[in-house]
């Protein structure tokens, strides 16, 4: 019996006993670091020129929109699109019977007008006779005053008539002056050297005049020897954009040809700014740019472009390559939390008064705010190294602070830089994925 027992415990504490090695053994595999595959790249010296890329379309410098002022139907339309017009040639001629009609009714009303003047005057003429001749029979008392005081009266009426036949002709004048110009509009004439590159009626079509609202836009004169790229810039790089930056442009229709252009003119205010509907407020505000093309070519308007603006350059200065820098969370030295101020060594509180909380709170949420951060190369381990970026290409990135020239840093690749990489990390040189590529080839 006592046997038995002394068996079991036996076999107790050798089942225990394989417990805890087994337990220690999984510790010690867990410590075992696994070793990031990374490639690497010497921080160097080079010159640098900032890119802010924006798409858009070629339009003429110079186009004119045509659109009537008066309405009426199109009886005459000389023009195709695509032709070329030179100054003072006839574009549009709209019906002009009823503005014919209507200049006559004003001549009539005029000549009207004229002759109820010139009776106007001949009336103030014979009353003021009429008053002088009474006032020196006043004068000799051969009239009484009252008789006297109706020619006087009749003279005033007579003046004040005149007055009013002269504004009445002055009226006259002015709707036949309007007439004539409404007359003269039904014809327009093109108002500079250019292209008819846009046609948008056809004869016989009747169309609505811009005295009263928007109008018909008849069709579109445009100078195609001055092209420019208009194009859309977010907000947050409008700021970098200046008059005069110079521009590569690639045009889809020359898709082996890059255009330099020159940035023109910048608009104060975003597109459809003024609009406050909810479909204007949820896409992204953006501001129209116009960018001088210096080349000649064929170009037609509404053909797209994009365009690459330099904005900065920078000479001979320190950079690493841009998939290098990337973000980490900040963390307290020691190994303290910053959001808890509790060390995460030692487990113990923050050896600090209740009056210094606003503070730990400030420091914790500057510990929350990722920072920019590259990793060295250092004894086949990564450190994290806290940078401060300036302008980048395509390629490159400019580093203000935190690195010397010819210190090793991670290159690639991205997974490890995003994520797989931490302070003190092992980390081993792999093949670039560029590399292998080709080799497997």
């Amino acid at each position: 019996m006592a046997k038995s027992k002394k068996t079991k415990k036996v076999i107790i504490f050798t089942v225990i006993g394989l417990v805890i090695v087994g337990l220690s053994l999984a510790a010690v595999f867990r410590k075992r670091e696994e070793i990031v595959t990374i490639q690497s790249e010497k921080v160097s010296r080079r010159n640098i020129t900032e890119v802010v890329v924006a798409n858009g379309r070629i339009q003429p410098v110079i186009q004119v929109k045509i659109s009537p002022e008066v309405s009426g139907e199109i009886i005459a339309l000389p023009v195709k699109e695509g032709q070329d017009v030179k100054k003072g040639d006839l574009l549009v001629k709209i019906k002009p019977d009823s503005y014919l009609a209507s200049k006559r009714s004003a001549e009539a009303s005029y000549q009207a007008a004229l002759s109820s003047k010139n009776v106007a005057q001949a009336n103030l003429s014979k009353s003021e006779i009429e008053l002088k001749r009474n006032q020196g029979l006043l004068d000799n008392r051969l009239v009484s005053e009252s008789n006297f005081l109706e020619f006087k009266t009749s003279f005033d009426v007579a003046k004040a008539q005149f007055e009013s036949a002269i504004q009445q002709v002055e009226v006259a004048r002015a709707s036949l002056t309007r007439a004539e110009e409404d007359l003269a509009k039904t014809t327009i004439a093109a108002p500079m050297d250019g292209t008819v590159s846009k046609l948008n009626s056809q004869l016989g079509e009747r169309v609505v005049g811009t005295a009263m609202m928007t109008g018909t836009e008849i069709m579109t004169v445009s100078d195609l020897n001055e092209m420019e790229a208009r194009v859309d810039i977010g907000e947050i790089d409008v700021v970098l954009i200046a008059v005069g930056q110079n521009t590569k442009l690639e045009v889809d229709a020359f898709r082996d040809r890059k255009f330099s252009g020159t940035v023109s003119e910048i608009a104060n205010s975003s597109k459809g700014a003024a609009l406050a509907s909810t479909a204007q407020s949820q896409e992204g505000t953006r501001f129209e740019v116009k960018i001088r093309i210096k080349e000649k070519e064929v170009f037609r308007p509404g053909m797209s472009v994009t365009a690459d603006i330099e904005t900065r350059s920078r000479t001979n200065v320190l950079v690493v390559p841009i998939q290098s820098v990337t973000t980490r969370l900040a963390k307290k030295s020691g190994g303290t939390n910053a959001v808890s101020g509790v060390n995460q060594k030692t487990n113990a509180g923050p050896a600090v008064s209740t009056n210094s909380v606003k503070g730990d709170r400030k420091a914790a949420e500057a510990a929350n705010k990722p920072v920019e951060v590259v990793f060295a190369v250092e004894n086949d381990a990564a450190k994290m190294v806290p940078v401060k970026r300036g302008i980048s290409d395509d390629e490159y990135v400019e580093i203000i602070e935190g690195l010397t020239e010819g210190r090793e840093v991670v290159s690639g690749g991205y997974k490890a830089i995003s994520r797989d990489l931490e302070d003190g990390k092992k980390v081993k040189q792999g093949v670039p994925v560029a590399i292998a590529s080709q080799e497997k080839k």
